[in-house]
């Protein structure tokens, strides 16, 4: 049997005397669209950051293909396979938005000096490619600061997607998006995961989105894993609607 995508095993995170993480053992498998929802300051954002290596736990471990990845910094991290989204997009606002996509690709392949060579860069086509897949074709050549937010979350995606991962960490994809705007950037978005066969999990506020583009919610409360099932499931449970759905905009 071959081991998850991703398992954490006992992982526990203090800050002061809050516990971020407590004795948190979760297993991520390949090809699921993972939700995980909670109160503010339950832990979620935190988990994230120890998957990627913001932060080091105090106590357990986080294996990514059956190998431990804990002790290693987040770009050794993302080279592994692992990427991460934020919830404000990391983006250099006064670069296009082909040019964000071509600094990943430079730093993915260890080129020196990305910004002097970024047009000569042979991955250019495949760079489009990823843009065209998260419908941002038409804004290549637009600064990130002439873009939407719905756009940037996109672009910011697609700049994820060029560190070619299989697995995507994504905090709250549809925050700062219009919410006529929100369905239609899930869309696309996991239609441009399944695309490129990458597994994802993605904090989020909004009960409609995680119902409709989740296929598994994992409920934080107090660094614990609460409960864990199908969207039907959780967010029909009388915990859930009184811990969280009453507490989530």
């Amino acid at each position: 049997m071959s081991a998850p995508l991703l398992e954490t095993r006992n992982l526990e995170i203090r800050f002061g005397g809050v516990i971020a993480a407590n004795d948190v053992s979760l297993t991520i498998e390949s090809g699921r669209n993972l939700a995980i929802i909670g109160p503010n300051g339950a832990g979620k954002t935190t988990f994230l950051n120890i998957c990627t290596g913001w932060l080091k736990p105090t106590r357990g471990q986080v294996l990514f293909e059956g190998k431990d990845i804990t002790p290693l910094p987040p770009r050794k991290i993302v080279r592994r396979g692992v990427a991460r989204a934020f919830q404000i997009p990391q983006l250099f606002t006064e670069h296009t938005a082909l040019e964000n996509l071509l600094i990943a690709v430079a730093a993915r392949e260890g080129l020196r000096n990305p910004v002097r060579d970024l047009h000569t860069i042979p991955e250019r086509a495949e760079m489009m490619h990823l843009l065209e897949m998260v419908n941002c074709a038409d804004v290549a050549d637009r600064t990130v600061v002439e873009l939407s937010e719905g756009q940037r979350k996109l672009v910011d995606i697609a700049v994820a997607l060029a560190l070619r991962p299989r697995l995507l960490l994504m905090d709250e994809p549809t925050s700062g998006v219009a919410s006529s705007q929100k369905h239609r950037i899930m869309e696309i978005l996991v239609e441009a995961l399944a695309q490129a066969q990458v597994t994802s999990v993605f904090v989020e506020h909004d009960m409609g989105i995680v119902e409709k583009y989740a296929d598994e919610v994992a409920v934080w409360n107090a660094g614990n894993v609460q409960l864990r099932g199908t969207p039907a499931e959780v967010l029909e449970h009388p915990d859930v609607i009184r811990d969280v759905i009453g507490e989530v905009a």
